[in-house]
């Protein structure tokens, strides 16, 4: 796995133009929607914090795995299906798991890096706190980050061509912001759909981050459905994989 993870890294270094949108969209929302004065007042549904404290963070922090796993991701191993370049390497001894384990944790180290930046830019310029349990955030983020990386895995393991791949990740990742709480609040969700979201990786995602800024432990709940979540999803990509 060294070698191809080398390997991908030096190529999704030459595509700077994807790392550089996955790094600076959150950002910039989170600079533009910072700007909102009601956004910077206490707000009783989020436990007396301000909606820039925690949640726009967290949520712009989704935004870009989310836009990472379900159109980037599979955007590459699209091209190289499409391309023949996983025909040529299904024939040397490279078995799928690595390639995708390759995937997940140089898009893993990408998604890091970018939430770093959402962070510290939130910090500085529109006066969002940092996680104040950090252990317990940088635990959440992995796990959550891994399981949404897997999950587009199982699109990119699938999709045939380059211009298909963003289309199902599209399809995929709308429904899963909302459930998150994108536009809708899940406070306010009725029950049956708060429901889902508890079970959709993304939901537990979102509030174990909040947990972790208010200095909570996450919910072992929230960890479970994570972790259940990047099982279920790792082996189905490697299942469904295709080298053409």
């Amino acid at each position: 796995m060294k070698k191809i993870l080398l390997v991908e890294t030096k190529l999704i270094l030459r595509d700077w133009g994807t790392v550089l949108f996955v790094v600076l969209l959150p950002v910039l929302l989170v600079v533009g929607i910072g700007q909102i004065p009601d956004l910077r007042k206490a707000d009783p549904a989020f436990d007396g914090q301000r909606f820039v404290d925690a949640q726009l963070p967290a949520q712009m922090i989704l935004l870009a795995l989310l836009t990472m796993a379900f159109t980037g991701l599979p955007s590459i191993l699209a091209t190289y299906r499409e391309q023949g370049v996983l025909r040529r390497m299904s024939t040397t001894p490279a078995h799928p798991a690595r390639l995708l384990g390759a995937q997940l944790l140089l898009n893993l180290g990408i998604a890091a890096f970018s939430a770093a930046v959402v962070i510290v830019v939130g910090r500085l310029v529109v006066g969002s706190q940092i996680p104040a349990q950090f252990l317990g955030f940088v635990l959440v983020f992995l796990l959550g980050a891994a399981a949404m990386l897997a999950f587009g895995l199982v699109i990119a393991s699938i999709a045939p061509t380059a211009k298909s791949a963003p289309s199902f990740g599209t399809l995929v990742m709308f429904p899963l912001l909302f459930l998150a709480g994108m536009w809708i609040p899940r406070e306010v969700m009725p029950d049956a759909m708060r429901t889902v979201s508890d079970y959709s990786v993304v939901g537990p995602f979102v509030n174990a981050m909040r947990d972790t800024w208010a200095g909570d432990w996450p919910q072992l709940s929230h960890l479970a459905v994570m972790t259940a979540g990047l099982a279920l999803f790792s082996a189905l990509a490697v299942k469904l994989f295709r080298w053409e």
